[in-house]
Order: structure tokens, then C-alpha cells, then sequence
């Protein structure tokens, strides 16, 4: 039994205890200590990462340990254990949490108010991420999962901009009813078989199916606990219609919120499709394939059309965000072992590129006071290096070879190909779309007509090129070596491919 996992996952708290004690105007020490507080976490899921065996299937770096035990007279005795450990996918998502949330810690130079409670927060938001990959039960995954909520809430509501509650308090709507309709899921198969450990339930919904129905797991039921964890799982995604709220909270959080939401927080949406929809009811999510693809087309188009009219770079970036997710549901619903890699490869690659992309603009908008495309105009004259990061950056995004973008966009339509062709060939316009959004956004940005507001600009920063650096290169590497994180993910893959039959 490891420890590890619980050292890694609550590590944050250290950062936390050491600014209960600091005094709230000293700026410069509370970053430096919020910054250091996220190299823990960091250095530790490294060190999980050097010990995980690759070629192993099933829950490595576990830990099980008695915690919750009452009999309350019913079918079953009440029994929640405390259950950590990783598969390869939930791995590399703790990777990308800790690299994203190091690099956003980064972004706080841009925090101007109340640096002692932000951190404080941001850490918080950080354990409870952490939590949501690590966790091996359901009763855990759910505690963690509200635990991000809480954080998220005030640093969009506290340090965002000119609307930021009616973005906190959308965002606080929206996760809520998501919430409240896992709490139920979760429940109800507690209820139905006694147990909230993953490889416990995944087993249970694989037995025979009149066994099954005896302790009133029917398909209906199974279909119905599915449905409602694709709603549910929606929301965080998102899937449309259930989107709205990311539009308000990526256009006012502030740059460090923004880079862990639309890296990292998005992102347990698509965990949570996987490891409780793909892998508990693979034969149900088989029979709404065709829907879920059709959705995530839906998703890919709708998200890139409305991307292409905006005139706020946030604003496009937010729908780009909602357009990309549906790459992730195109992956999904293609049912095969191209499609879903190509789905777990989109939520790493989205994380990095996202996160890259809200940096630049945080860069651009503590310039400028803006994030206005025309007024924008002509970044590249005064600030040249930053516009072609930019152009990098949103290169990435729109899939150039090379980068992990097109890796994931290439897989996942290559697993729809096989099995919805027809579906795929209209998703492929999204392709064309994204291209248009981006390059448009581009050339108006870095060679547009030049602004007032750029007069005597500075450059990037040289603390600006840790993030941007950094997570270039992870795209980078991704792209041209794609087999770093095939490898992390193969057991994986093999599990749910062996439940679904292929």
C-alpha cells in the first residue's frame, strides 16, 4: 500500500497552512510561497509518474484504508472506504493538473488585490482537482469534485472582471444541478449494489443479467444511470446546450482561474464520461454512440461558427473551448481504439493549448486593457515576440502537424471515419471553421491596423516565458513524439476496449 497519492494530493494544504500565518500585504513573499506550494504537488506526481508501471493493467500507487462502517439494517452493511490510486489516463490528467496549476501560479503577477486569499483559494481549487483524478471511489470522487466548486465560485466572483458575479454565480447554477444529479447517480448505485469502489462497480454492471435484475439493475435502469451521468458530466464538458456558463466565466476570470478552468476544470468532464459512462456501462454508451457523436458535431460546429463573429479574442477562445470539447465527444461516440485515444489525447492537448492561449491574452491584456480584436490591432509591431507565441499558440489550436492538436483531431476523426462516415464527413467542416476563427483572429491581432493603446508597450517579461515556454514545448513534444503519451494510456485503453467488445 502507497501513501504517495495522499501526500501528493494534499500537499496543497502546506501552501495554504504557511499563508494562514503570513500577513496579507506582503505581496512579493505570499506569490513567492503560492508558487512554491504548487512545486510540491508538482514534484510528487512526478515521482508517481517515475513509479508507475506502464505495462501493468488496473489501480497502481494504491491506498485502502477503513473509514466510514455502519449497518443500517439494509441489503447491505454501510461501508466507504478511503480509496486512492491512478490508472494510466487518471496519471496523466494529475500531470497536466500540477503543470497547469504551476504555470497559473505563475499568472498571479497579475493579481492586484487581496493576494492572501487568492492563493489560499488556488490551492484549495488545486488539492480538490488532484483529488478528482486520485480518488478510486465514488464518495471521494464526489467530495473532491465539490471541493473544486467552492474556490472556483469566489475566484471568479472576488478577483474576476467588470461581471464577474453574474460568471460566478452562472458557473455556481449550472455545476450545481450538475452536482446535484451525480449525488443522485452515485446513490442510487450505492443503493442498488453496496459498494462505491470503481473496479467493484464496473464488475457488478458486467455480471449476468438476469443476476442483475434480481437487486433491480435492469437496462432501463443502467440506461437511465447513463443518461443522467452524460447530463450531469454535460455540464462541466460542456456539451450544448448546456454551455452558457463557460461563456461568462472565460471572458471574466482572471487570468490564473482561467488557465486552470479551461485546462484542467473542463477537462473532469470528460474524465468523468470515461471512467463512469465508457467503463461501467459500456454497452449502453455503445447504443447512444450515435447521438453522443452527433453531439460532440454539434458541439464542434456550433462553437466554431459563433467563434468566427466574435469581437472579443476572449469571447472567441471561450467558443473555441466548446468547439474543441466536441472533438473530445466525436472520439467518444466513434466506439473504437482510434477514437477514444484520439478523445483522451484532445482533453491533454486542449488543456495545454487552452491554457497557453489565456496566458498570451493575460499577457496582451495587462498591456493593453484589452482583449478587443481590432483594438488589439498590430500587436506584432511593438510587441513582436509575444505575436509570434501567439501565432504558435494558435497554430496549435487549430491543428498543424507537428503539434499535439493535430494528433488528437487526427485520431478522433479517424475513429469516426470507421464508423459514422457520414457523420464525420459534416463534423470535418468544423476543421475548416476553426482554421477561419483562428487565422482571422491572428491576422487582426499581430498585423491589423495599429492601435493608439500601443504606444510604448514592453515585450514579454522573462518570468512570462516560464508558462509559455513550457507549455509550448509540451505541445511540441506531444506532437512530434505522440507515442510519450500513447505509452501512459495503453492499459488503459485496453480495459475499456475489452468492455466494449473491441
Amino acid at each position: 500500500m502507497s501513501s504517495l497519492l495522499t501526500f501528493l494530493v494534499f500537499s496543497p494544504l502546506l501552501g495554504i497552512i504557511v499563508l494562514a500565518f503570513m500577513a496579507k500585504n506582503n505581496e512579493k513573499a505570499i506569490k513567492a510561497v503560492g508558487f512554491i506550494a504548487t512545486l510540491v504537488p508538482l514534484l510528487l506526481s512526478f515521482v508517481a509518474y517515475s513509479q508507475f508501471d506502464f505495462n501493468e493493467k488496473g489501480v497502481q500507487l494504491a491506498q485502502k484504508v477503513d473509514w466510514i462502517s455502519f449497518n443500517m439494517g439494509g441489503d447491505f452493511p454501510f461501508i466507504i472506504n478511503y480509496e486512492m490510486g491512478v490508472t494510466g489516463l487518471s496519471l496523466v490528467l494529475l500531470l497536466l493538473t500540477t503543470v497547469v496549476a504551476t504555470l497559473a501560479s505563475v499568472a498571479s503577477i497579475y493579481v492586484k488585490k487581496e493576494w492572501k486569499g487568492f492563493f489560499m483559494l488556488f490551492l484549495l481549487l488545486e488539492l480538490g482537482m488532484l483529488g478528482v483524478f486520485a480518488a478510486q471511489n465514488t464518495v471521494l470522487f464526489f467530495i473532491f469534485f465539490e471541493i473544486t466548486l467552492i474556490p472556483t465560485f469566489f475566484l471568479v466572483g472576488k478577483w474576476g472582471y467588470e461581471e464577474r458575479m453574474k460568471a460566478a454565480y452562472n458557473f455556481l447554477i449550472f455545476n450545481g444541478l450538475g452536482s446535484a444529479i451525480l449525488l443522485v447517480v452515485f446513490a442510487l448505485l450505492f443503493a442498488r449494489t453496496g459498494t462505491a469502489n470503481y473496479e467493484e462497480l464496473r464488475t457488478i454492471m458486467a455480471a449476468d443479467p438476469q443476476a442483475l435484475a434480481t437487486v433491480g439493475i435492469t437496462p432501463g435502469f443502467k440506461m437511465g444511470i447513463l443518461i443522467a451521468l452524460l447530463i450531469a458530466f454535460g455540464v462541466k464538458l460542456p456539451i450544448f446546450p448546456l454551455h452558457s456558463w463557460v461563456l461568462t466565466v472565460h471572458a471574466e476570470a482572471p487570468i490564473p482561474t482561467v488557465m486552470i478552468h479551461s485546462g484542467i476544470l473542463l477537462k473532469i468532464g470528460a474524465y468523468g464520461l470515461i471512467t463512469f459512462g465508457l467503463n461501467l456501462f459500456p454497452a449502453e454508451f455503445g447504443r447512444l454512440a450515435v447521438l453522443i457523436a452527433v453531439l460532440g458535431v454539434v458541439n464542434l460546429l456550433y462553437g466554431a461558427f459563433l467563434a468566427l463573429v466574435q469581437t472579443d479574442f476572449k469571447k472567441v477562445l471561450a467558443y473555441s473551448s466548446i468547439s474543441h470539447m466536441g472533438i473530445v465527444l466525436i472520439g467518444l461516440g466513434a466506439m473504437n481504439l482510434e477514437g477514444i485515444q484520439g478523445a483522451i489525447f484532445q482533453v491533454i492537448s486542449h488543456g495545454l493549448i487552452s491554457a497557453l492561449l489565456f496566458f498570451i491574452v493575460g499577457i496582451m491584456y495587462e498591456r493593453t486593457g484589452t482583449t478587443t480584436i481590432d483594438a488589439l490591432g498590430g500587436i506584432a509591431k511593438v510587441m513582436p515576440i509575444t505575436a509570434g507565441f501567439f501565432l504558435a499558440a494558435a497554430m496549435a489550436s487549430l491543428g498543424l502537424p507537428g503539434m499535439s492538436g493535430f494528433v488528437s483531431e487526427f485520431m478522433a476523426f479517424l475513429g469516426l471515419f470507421k464508423s459514422m462516415p457520414v457523420v464525420a464527413a459534416i463534423g470535418c467542416l468544423g476543421i475548416i471553421l476553426t482554421a477561419a476563427y483562428l487565422l482571422r483572429a491572428v491576422l487582426n491581432i499581430t498585423f491589423g491596423a495599429t492601435s493608439t493603446r500601443h504606444t510604448g508597450l514592453k515585450d514579454i517579461r522573462s518570468v512570462e516565458y516560464v508558462p509559455v515556454l513550457v507549455l509550448l514545448a509540451f505541445v511540441i513534444l506531444i506532437g512530434v513524439y505522440p507515442n510519450i503519451l500513447t505509452n501512459a494510456i495503453a492499459m488503459t485503453l485496453e480495459t475499456i476496449m475489452l468492455g466494449i467488445g473491441g
